[in-house]
């Protein structure tokens, strides 16, 4: 660990969590320096999808260069580029109805959406982007200026503008319509609304606290975007790939976003790569309007192209979801065992997790279910709830195995806690 501490910069933050050296990594498990094994529920915060060096994906990346693949390649044609998008268009679009071209950025989150930013003002002429409380779309200034964690803001050292932060689904209370909030200060005149060029939202906020919109809500933000002509922009870029269960978390509402911006795990196996999916009549880009030099990583198109194979017929999205119940079913479990806590499930699918008003409480589950073999992270600006996001693809003994030794830290931090107050 001391060459990380004396020679890397103090803004690592992950390592601190989990303060070891890893050296491999198979399927739902990591192996340290120490020969230690933990059970991963973190998967690369959504980068690994399909566990670490899934075979056939890794063995397709390395065929490919041995056998003189083309590495780089910018947005010129390839081979490997050429399969990738019609194995996309075959396997995920066509059999879902959803009519999109397809645009490479750079190869990461932040980069999809500030193309996804890009493009709206550019089709609308607007310059306001709505975004909501405890979203969190990146972290280079324009996807900064959309996202709310203060402490990410105040980073950025200069003033983050063209934004509007609005509450998200519940957050005005139970029973009260965030969307129609929005509508009365769109149609009053001293209220100081400027029509969005955009709306950017996430399904499940992965990163802020496992918040979830529900469909309905949903559908009326996309409702409002048609009568302002605002686009509709979903951040699918922790929620997609499945892990919600949908290759696409908004597919159980019915929308259809104008854009849609993808990362993480496209590639299947962890290598970079990011794209946006658009209507076609919003592609109004001119050529080299929006560029970037890691736009073709081809082995990532490669495997990629496998990670799609999962997705032929029904049966993973299925076996996701029977997975997610039976974490949803374990998470209840330790609701009811647990009423200290004052704790609530969140999240969907194989993105879930416990939410608890005391402040601190799940640093400490981390850190102890690390010392335990499970690497698992927490989610929301106070770090307020614990998230859950192992392979989508592991097997059901090893999820039992990792749930059980996070309620067993669980069960070790409640000891300390003070009993509720009674209510008056």
């Amino acid at each position: 660990m001391k060459v990380f501490e004396t020679l890397e910069s103090e803004v690592r933050f992950f390592i601190r969590g989990w303060p070891t050296v890893f050296k491999s990594g198979s399927g739902c498990h990591l192996y340290d320096t120490d020969g230690r094994k933990y059970i991963d529920f973190f998967s690369g915060a959504g980068a690994l999808n399909y566990g670490h060096n899934e075979p056939s994906m890794i063995n397709a990346a390395i065929d490919y260069m041995r056998s003189d693949g083309i590495m780089h390649s910018l947005d010129m044609g390839t081979e490997a580029k050429a399969a990738f998008m019609q194995a996309l268009h075959d396997t995920i679009l066509q059999p879902r109805g959803l009519d999109y071209k397809l645009q490479f950025t750079g190869p990461t989150g932040t980069d999809a959406v500030e193309a996804a930013l890009k493009l709206a003002r550019k089709v609308t002429g607007r310059q306001t982007v709505v975004s909501f409380v405890n979203g969190f779309h990146g972290v280079s200034l324009g996807a900064l200026a959309v996202t709310s964690n203060r402490g990410k803001r105040r980073a950025a050292g200069v003033p983050l503008s063209n934004a509007c932060i609005m509450p998200y689904d519940g957050g005005l209370g139970e029973g009260v319509s965030t969307v129609e909030y929005m509508e009365q200060l769109s149609s009053g005149a001293g209220t100081g609304w400027d029509e969005p060029a955009a709306v950017i939202v996430e399904t499940v906020q992965g990163e802020g606290g496992l918040r979830m919109a529900s469909r309905e809500w949903l559908r009326q933000l996309g409702e409002f975007c048609k009568r302002h002509g605002s686009l509709l922009i979903v951040d699918e870029i922790q929620t997609g790939c499945g892990r919600t269960g949908p290759f696409l978390s908004f597919e159980p509402s019915g929308i259809v976003p104008d854009i849609v911006c993808m990362s993480k795990s496209l590639s299947g196996f962890g290598a970079p790569m990011a794209l946006l999916l658009l209507k076609p009549e919003i592609d109004v880009w001119q050529p080299g309007d929006h560029v970037g030099t890691f736009r073709g990583f081809n082995q990532a198109f490669v495997a990629g192209k496998i990670a799609l194979g999962f997705w032929a017929g029904g049966e993973f999205e299925q076996e996701i979801l029977a997975k997610g119940e039976i974490v949803r079913a374990s998470l209840n479990a330790i609701v009811d065992e647990l009423p200290i806590l004052q704790t609530k499930v969140r999240g969907r699918g194989l993105l879930q997790g416990l939410y608890s008003p005391h402040k601190g409480f799940w640093l400490g589950v981390r850190d102890r279910a690390f010392q335990a073999g499970l690497v698992i992270h927490t989610s929301g600006a106070d770090a307020e709830a614990i998230r859950l996001m192992p392979p989508l693809n592991i097997s059901r003994s090893d999820l039992q195995a990792g749930i059980e030794i996070l309620r067993q830290s669980i069960r070790a931090g409640a000891h300390d806690l003070e009993p509720p107050a009674p209510r008056r």
